[in-house]
């Protein structure tokens, strides 16, 4: 039988995909990780670059590799700059040990190339399997946390305490309260094993703040 244009580029077979659940989950990987475009920015500029070029690379860059993943790879993955690592580079390479942007990207460029060296030789592949499990899920979850933690700190969940570093923001009004309204609806659609509860998720929450912000700021 004769390969379609989409089996062909992308290895999409009728018999065993859905184009509706192909493209629903498409839009939700996006919306879901959409929030590196803003967080990238924010994170990175802290070491005087500016925000509007890391956006924009930002953008090209997840943009292109996730495409290459598509085209090459033959996979639905979705590809943007680690948060884990953005942050190491920004707060400690940076801020905390003191080098330059400039320097900490040579560093960056030089470790990419050792990352591909490893990667065509399959070392890395031997590294990371002899990383035990545990510690592998781990690193997951300790990213997942930091996202929320970024997140709880954008919504004002989470505010700067004097006393103990972290302390507990605004969460009967404004932005704090929108969030936890977001996580509870989130939370039930995942509960209700709801298709695509992410994304309808952050549509309803947006529909909420938008109309929240219209109420309060029309007259």
């Amino acid at each position: 039988m004769k390969k379609t244009i989409l089996q062909t580029l992308f290895g999409f077979d009728r018999q065993k995909h859905s184009a509706k659940t192909e493209v629903l989950a498409g839009f939700t990987t996006f919306f879901t990780m959409a929030y590196i475009l803003a967080v990238n920015p924010e994170i990175i500029s802290n070491t005087g670059m500016d925000k509007g070029a890391v956006f924009t690379i930002t953008a090209l860059v997840s943009g292109v590799v996730t495409i290459l993943m598509a085209l090459y790879a033959k996979l639905p993955l979705a590809l943007a700059p680690g948060m884990g690592l953005n942050a190491f580079f920004a707060y400690t390479v940076c801020m905390a040990m003191g080098y330059s942007w400039q320097t900490a990207l040579m560093a960056v460029f030089v470790e990419g190339l050792i990352f591909i060296l490893l990667t065509l030789t399959n070392v890395r592949e031997k590294i990371v399997y002899s990383i035990p499990l545990c510690l592998r899920q781990s690193i997951c979850v300790g990213i997942g946390m930091f996202v929320l933690f970024l997140g709880m700190q954008n919504g004002g969940l989470v505010i700067k305490n004097e006393g103990t570093l972290v302390g507990l923001g605004t969460i009967t009004q404004g932005s704090g309260l929108l969030c936890i309204i977001g996580l509870l609806i989130t939370a039930t659609l995942l509960y209700k094993k709801v298709t695509g509860a992410l994304l309808v998720g952050i549509i309803l929450t947006t529909l909420i703040g938008t109309m929240w912000w219209l109420l309060n700021n029309c007259t």
